[in-house]
């Protein structure tokens, strides 16, 4: 039986893989989880959260899943992605897959582009219909800036595992991603030893599972999933 761990990002929550998740469950008999880390949720709770508790529930997750399972497909979403890398360098793992992973982050440009957004939604009273401001309302207030030394710490610490991946890799980037630039993915290809599949989307922002790409991205991860290549040295 196969099974497919999924972590989800900084100051989020399952909610964001969820769509993903539910599509996997639906097309296969695979046991899927979805982790919430310590101080995550939609209640965040992060002060005097440590990063290593993230790692330590997500390889809990990972070990208690692997009791259950033959093979343990991996998914990671922005941070989740960095820890799902150290997971698969450590373990034994079928497939990565890496959703607007976190590996540089802050793209100024689209952030520029995003608030114009939202300033002409204020001016023509269409706020509540924004999706990004009502996530940047809900989680205001809410984030100690400790916890954003922690995710810092927690991008130096998995940082080096990604050069000692060996299983297929497969990178899917929204192209109007405001945290992550879509360039990253030019980063994960010289780190990652072995050649990785890119995917971009032109009309995805950061949450790419919640975006209007969704549907395509869920069948994309399914299809990449079920193919039987052998991942290919990048060296």
């Amino acid at each position: 039986m196969n099974g497919c761990l999924c972590i989800h990002g900084f100051t989020g929550g399952a909610y964001e893989i969820e769509p993903l998740a539910d599509y996997l469950r639906s097309q296969t008999d695979w046991q899927i989880e979805v982790p919430t880390l310590p101080g995550h949720g939609k209640d965040l709770a992060l002060d005097g959260v440590g990063f290593n508790e993230w790692i330590e529930k997500a390889e809990e997750a990972f070990a208690d899943l692997n009791e259950k399972v033959d093979n343990i497909y991996l998914i990671g979403f922005s941070m989740g992605g960095m820890i799902a890398s150290y997971l698969a360098a450590k373990y034994d793992v079928a497939k990565l897959v890496l959703l607007s992973p976190s590996r540089k982050y802050l793209n100024l440009k689209q952030i520029t582009l995003d608030l114009g957004h939202i300033i002409k939604d204020k001016i023509a009273g269409e706020l509540e219909d924004n999706f990004l401001y009502q996530n940047y309302q809900h989680k205001r207030g809410a984030i100690p800036f400790g916890a954003y030394i922690e995710f810092l710490k927690c991008m130096r610490f998995t940082k080096p595992y990604l050069q000692e991946i060996t299983c297929p890799v497969l990178v899917a980037q929204g192209i109007q991603d405001g945290v992550v630039p879509y360039t990253t993915t030019h980063y994960l290809d010289k780190e990652i030893p072995v050649e990785i599949e890119v995917i971009y989307y032109y009309d995805s922002k950061h949450l790419i599972c919640l975006g209007e790409d969704k549907d395509v991205l869920s069948a994309a991860v399914h299809t990449f999933f079920g193919k039987k290549e052998k991942a290919v040295s990048n060296a």
